[in-house]
């Protein structure tokens, strides 16, 4: 098999390009077999472990201490959960760990060679876009430095290639390392332009909702993926406004304010009463003591 290849092999520039060949294959494949639920699978690259904070940070925004149960869901149709499409799921996610895997070799043996030339950006941007999407950190995070900050240096990116891989540096900065000043001042290093960008920044620094869920739904998926890391601080932030602003609120609102589905709130430990006709009681009035 092509993961086989030893880091030595891997220094020929012939065999890069087979190599990247054969990766970009199955891994083309893969998609094409899990075209239906293609989020399932890159989550599968990359499982958080860890339980949601969502329940912990909004542990105030109960009607009472003990929230009212959760509807219960309904039954899994027939077939969905039959030992073959889960042997399937588990196939698909072991592949996938064999694709990334093999970008890892493969950006060793670039590396090993001293590549630079359009090749070498072609493995690097393939490594990006794919990791961006698996949330594969530990790769996409060396590859997108090596790009911006040595490749380039090496063998310049065009502006438009510049400007699709800063802005994921931007967006890295402000979304998942939280350092907005960092990601100002790469745009400065950059002269980088986006006005799409430019308004998530600024909603992130003034709690705007309704601009980042606006802006959110405007970038491409690679970029929503980054965006994603912010996603649960704006949640937090919308809902806490919520409980502290309003006694009733009206379901859809609410699903608008906090980017997710009345569903998946109860789920995260929202436990606000949902009435018929779908209105949201956040908070009952305290009545007035006697005299």
């Amino acid at each position: 098999m092509y993961v086989e290849l030893t880091d030595t092999r891997l220094n020929d520039f012939r065999t890069q390009e087979t190599f990247l060949n054969r990766i970009t294959e199955r891994y083309m494949k893969l998609c094409a077999l899990n075209r239906r639920d293609l989020d399932s699978l890159f989550a599968s690259a990359n499982p958080d472990p860890q339980p949601t904070a969502l329940a912990a940070s909004l542990s105030n925004l109960s009607l009472s201490k003990h929230a009212p149960a959760a509807a219960p869901k309904p039954a899994p149709l027939s077939g969905l959960n039959s030992p073959g499409l889960v042997a399937a799921s588990q196939l698909s996610a072991q592949e996938l760990a064999t694709v990334l895997s093999a970008l890892r070799k493969l950006r060793e043996g670039v590396t090993a060679s001293g590549r630079a030339d359009a090749f070498a950006h072609r493995a690097y941007f393939f490594t990006i876009h794919v990791a961006l999407l698996c949330r594969d950190w530990a790769s996409y995070v060396p590859a997108l430095h090596t790009l911006l900050y040595s490749l380039h240096r090496r063998n310049p990116l065009t502006p438009s290639q510049l400007h699709e891989y800063v802005g994921y540096q931007i967006l890295d900065m402000a979304c998942r390392q939280g350092d907005i000043a960092g990601a100002r001042e790469t745009k400065v290093r950059f002269g980088y332009r986006d006005r799409r960008v430019e308004i998530l920044l600024a909603a992130l620094v003034s709690d705007n909702w309704v601009a980042f869920w606006r802006v959110r739904k405007a970038v491409d998926g690679y970029q929503r993926a980054v965006c994603g890391f912010a996603e649960q601080g704006v949640r937090v932030d919308a809902l806490k406004v919520i409980g502290k602003s309003y006694l009733v609120c009206d379901r859809r609102w609410i699903e608008e304010a906090a980017g997710k589905e009345w569903d998946g709130l109860v789920e995260d430990g929202v436990g606000w009463e949902l009435e018929e006709g779908g209105r949201v009681v956040v908070r009952r009035a305290k009545a007035k003591a006697p005299g």
